[in-house]
C-alpha cells in the first residue's frame, strides 16, 4: 500500500491496550505514522509506547483530561505537518478492529471519499458486548442528531474514521470551536458535509472494552446535549 497513512488515538488511562493496539495497527500497516495523543494523568501509557521500540509510533502525553475531540483535533494537527494522505482516527479500547483499516483506505481511495465513517448501524453492521441500554441510548442519540443536522448517514458518534489531506486540513482550520468532546464528532460530519466535502460508511464490527476504563461519563453526555444545539446552529448557517 502507497498511502501514506496518519493515525491518531486519542488516550486516557489506556495503558492496558495502548502498545498492543499500535503493534496490531503497525503489523497492519507498517508504514503508518502513529500519534497517540495521552491525557491521562500518569505517564504509564508513555512508558508503554517508550518500551514498545517501534520508530513510527509517537506519543503527546497532555496530562490533562481535555476532551476525546480535542485529543484528536490535536492528533489531526500534527499529522497534517507531516504530509499524510488521509488520517484514521481510532479509538484506544480496542472497539474497532485494527484488521479493517486496509479496507478503509482502498474504499476511500477508489471512491475519493473525504470523510469515511466505520459505521454500527448499517444492515451488515454488528455490536457486540453492549448492554441493551447502551444500545437504546446510542441509537436514540444518533437518531436525535440525524433529525437535527440533517445529514445522511446512520452513525454520528463513532469515532472510527479515515480524513482525506483536505479534508483534514479544512477540519484543522473550521473545527473545535463548538466543544471539546465527543460533540466534534459531529462538528466535523456537519462542516465536511455542507461544505461539499464526500462523506460515505462503510460496515464495521463494534466490541465493548473488556480492559481499561471508558472516559464516557455524564459530563460528557451533558456536554454532548448542549453541543448539539450549537452545531444545529452552525449546520443552518452553512446551508444559507
Amino acid at each position: 500500500m502507497n498511502m501514506r497513512l496518519g493515525v491518531v488515538i486519542p488516550a486516557y488511562c489506556e495503558e492496558e491496550n495502548i502498545a498492543q493496539l499500535c503493534s496490531q495497527i503497525s503489523e497492519v500497516i507498517p508504514s503508518a505514522k502513529i500519534l497517540v495523543v495521552d491525557d491521562s494523568p500518569n505517564e504509564l501509557s508513555v512508558m508503554a509506547i517508550n518500551n514498545l521500540g517501534i520508530p513510527n509510533v509517537r506519543i503527546i502525553h497532555r496530562g490533562a483530561k481535555s476532551g476525546r475531540g480535542s485529543a484528536v483535533l490535536f492528533g489531526i494537527c500534527e499529522l497534517v505537518k507531516s504530509d499524510v494522505d488521509c488520517i484514521l482516527e481510532i479509538d484506544a479500547d480496542f472497539s474497532h478492529p485494527p484488521t479493517q483499516i486496509p479496507e478503509l483506505v482502498e474504499f476511500a481511495i477508489s471512491r475519493h471519499t473525504d470523510l469515511l465513517i466505520a459505521s454500527r448501524y448499517l444492515k451488515t453492521s454488528e455490536i457486540k458486548g453492549w448492554p441493551l441500554s447502551r444500545r437504546a441510548f446510542s441509537l436514540l442519540a444518533n437518531r436525535l442528531a440525524r433529525v437535527c443536522l440533517q445529514v445522511p448517514v446512520k452513525d454520528y458518534t463513532n469515532g472510527y474514521r479515515l480524513y482525506s489531506n483536505r479534508a483534514a486540513k479544512e477540519i484543522v482550520n473550521s473545527c473545535g470551536k463548538l466543544g471539546d468532546g465527543f460533540i466534534i464528532l459531529s462538528e466535523i460530519l456537519v462542516t465536511l458535509y455542507f461544505k461539499g466535502f464526500k462523506v460515505e460508511e462503510v460496515p464495521t464490527v463494534f466490541v465493548n472494552r473488556v480492559r481499561g476504563v471508558s472516559s464516557l461519563g455524564y459530563k460528557e453526555v451533558f456536554s454532548a446535549a448542549k453541543g448539539l444545539m450549537k452545531i444545529t446552529l452552525l449546520r443552518i448557517k452553512l446551508q444559507r
